[in-house]
C-alpha cells in the first residue's frame, strides 16, 4: 500500500497540501481515507452533447436519469479543469518541419505552428477532465455532523438517497481481510456505475494508484506542476 507521506514543496513557511486532505493511502485503485472510508475515482470520457439530435438528448437524459434512480448510494461528479500546455505538440511540429523535404510543406507547417503558438499565447485554453466518485464507508460514525472527509471527496448527504451504512458487529476478522472484504464492496459498486455510464454511451475508467497520486499533486499544487513545466521547457 502506498503511503501518501512524500513532503509537498512548500512556499513561504506553508504547511504542505497533504495536511488538509483526509487521505491515509492507496492501495491498487483504491483510496484510504483516515476515517476508514474507502472511495476509487472514475476518469469518463465526454460527448458531444450539442451535435446529437434533439432525440438522441432525450434519449441520453433519459438514461442517465434512470441510471442514477438505480444506485442505492451516493456518488460525486466532478470536473477538473486546467489550461492547455501545447509545448510538446510543438516541439512535435518543430521535429516534423525539420525532417521536412518538401518546402511548400515545410511552410506550411511552420506558419501553421506560429499560429497555434500564438493563439495559445493570447487565448487560455482549458483542458477539462470528468471524474465520478464512488464511495464506500463501512463504518457510520455517530453525531448529526458531516464528516470532514465528506466535504472534501463531495459525497452527497441528501434524505432519500444514498443506503446508510451499519456500525460493523465486533469480530476476529484481521484487519487486512476486512479491508479486502471492504476493497470487494466498493468494486461492485463501480462496476455498478461503469455499466450504468457505458449504458449512456460514456467510457469509464479506474484511476490506479499512480494516476490518483498525480490527481491530487495536480488539484492541491496547480502553480507548483506549471512552474515544473516552465523550468522542463527552458
Amino acid at each position: 500500500m502506498a503511503e501518501t507521506k512524500e513532503k509537498m514543496p512548500d512556499k513561504g513557511g506553508a504547511l504542505p497540501s497533504q495536511k488538509f486532505i483526509e487521505i491515509k493511502g492507496v492501495q491498487g485503485n483504491t483510496l484510504l481515507l483516515k476515517s476508514g472510508g474507502l472511495r476509487q475515482i472514475l476518469m469518463i470520457s465526454g460527448i458531444n452533447f450539442d451535435l446529437k439530435s434533439e432525440d438522441e438528448q432525450e434519449m441520453i437524459i433519459g438514461s442517465f436519469q434512470s441510471f442514477l434512480n438505480s444506485l442505492d448510494f451516493s456518488i460525486q461528479i466532478f470536473i477538473h479543469s486546467r489550461k492547455l500546455n501545447v509545448d510538446n505538440y510543438l516541439e512535435r511540429l518543430v521535429l516534423r518541419e525539420s525532417e521536412e523535404e518538401n518546402g511548400l510543406l515545410k511552410n506550411q507547417i511552420s506558419e501553421y505552428r506560429e499560429f497555434i503558438k500564438s493563439f495559445v499565447g493570447e487565448n487560455a485554453i482549458m483542458a477539462k477532465n470528468y471524474f465520478v466518485v464512488v464511495p464506500y464507508d463501512p463504518i457510520q460514525l455517530s453525531g448529526g455532523g458531516e464528516a470532514i472527509t465528506d466535504k472534501i471527496f463531495g459525497v452527497l448527504k441528501k434524505k432519500g438517497i444514498g443506503k446508510p451504512t451499519e456500525r460493523l458487529p465486533e469480530s476476529g476478522e484481521s484487519d487486512e481481510k476486512q479491508l479486502s472484504r471492504h476493497i470487494e464492496q466498493i468494486t461492485h459498486r463501480v462496476d455498478q456505475v461503469v455499466s450504468g455510464l457505458n449504458q449512456i454511451g460514456l467510457r469509464a475508467v479506474s484511476l490506479n494508484g499512480d494516476e490518483l497520486l498525480d490527481l491530487f499533486y495536480n488539484l492541491y499544487n496547480p502553480s507548483v506542476v506549471e512552474r515544473r513545466n516552465a523550468i522542463e521547457n527552458e
